[in-house]
């Protein structure tokens, strides 16, 4: 549905990728923060429902005989045969993500070692601690939606996900991605590639995306080396919002050519203090921020309906196309089947 409501967009006109911008926003899960527990609990809680059932197969096989049931399975008992299902998968997330955090600090480390050996100096910096693979006592599981995840907003934490959008200067959302991240920086090259993907499937004429505008939070060197030289021109802020607003306004364009020994952050930094950049940037927050006070607040979709995470994914994909549909109605540039 959702490429299918951007080709109407694309075919009244409305979708013009010369300057997109993209941001996240958090929406809440269909579950409570209150659901959360940790990896002990749900350990021993997994441990007495198996012993219960185990308990309840036993008199079954005196009363019916070996394997055998007296009828179907009573409500209750499939309410916690899914949650137990739930429990396992909680603890099995907790598990994997406590492996990959083992093993991304592994590699950290590994690759601090061989620098040091070649060149014969030890690194700056705090060295990375041996990897623990024991689970933290305070890491947490939700058994509501396993999927999801504590977030924190502005107004405080809430148990949901990322939603990510890339949005044209008229507002129309030409990429609608969900993640379980909290933070916004992994997602930069995936939306772009995403947003590429939808433009060349609208076969616009060969129109391709200009430029893309992001905040602070997809600020890294790992994304800024990672982008793409004949891809779209990327500009992203280097500092948090107000900081960046006030080095912007108390900063001068730079002048003459650009020094050669510049880090990659250094020269993103150096382009938002252009003339050109300025004006670009400042766009950002009009084009992509009201998308999500449009359906939050104008629209009430805060929460949604549906739990776990591609189902959550596609209801993301949903909202974001009946957005686009929306404003195609509102257009005046609605393209009727004649036949």
């Amino acid at each position: 549905l959702f490429a299918e409501a951007l080709k109407l967009c694309a075919k009244a006109g409305l979708v013009k990728v010369g300057l997109v911008a993209l941001d996240g926003t958090k929406m809440k899960a269909d579950a409570a923060l209150e659901s959360n527990r940790t990896y002990d609990h749900i350990e021993s809680e997994v441990k007495r429902m198996l012993a219960e059932a185990e308990t309840k197969d036993t008199e079954e096989d005196k009363l019916y005989g070996k394997g055998k049931r007296g009828d179907e399975l009573p409500q209750e008992l499939q309410d916690r045969g899914k949650r137990l299902a739930r429990l396992k998968e909680c603890k099995a997330r907790l598990e994997q993500e406590r492996a990959e955090k083992v093993a991304n600090k592994k590699e950290k480390l590994e690759a601090r070692q061989k620098q040091e050996s070649e060149s014969g100096q030890k690194q700056r910096g705090r060295k990375p601690k041996e990897p623990d693979a024991v689970i933290r006592a305070d890491a947490k599981a939700n058994v509501t939606d396993p999927d999801s995840r504590i977030m924190k907003t502005r107004s405080g934490y809430v148990q949901g996900y990322n939603g990510q959008a890339m949005v044209t200067e008229d507002q129309i959302i030409i990429a609608a991605e969900l993640t379980m991240e909290e933070n916004d920086v992994k997602q930069l090259i995936p939306m772009i590639k995403k947003a590429e993907e939808n433009i060349a499937a609208l076969e616009l004429n060969d129109e391709t995306i200009g430029v893309v505008l992001a905040d602070a939070g997809y600020c890294s060197d790992t994304n800024m080396e990672n982008i793409e030289p004949d891809g779209p021109e990327c500009i992203i802020a280097t500092k948090r919002d107000w900081k960046q607003r006030q080095a912007l306004r108390e900063s001068e364009p730079p002048r003459g050519r650009i020094p050669e020994k510049l880090s990659l952050r250094e020269r993103m930094q150096r382009k938002l203090l252009t003339k050109r950049g300025r004006a670009l940037y400042k766009k950002r927050g009009q084009i992509v921020e009201p998308i999500f006070g449009q359906i939050k607040t104008c629209r009430g979709i805060q929460r949604f309906m549906r739990r776990g995470f591609e189902a959550c994914a596609q209801e993301w994909k949903l909202i974001c196309a009946t957005h686009n549909l929306l404003k195609l109605w509102r257009s005046d540039k609605m393209v009727f089947n004649e036949t």
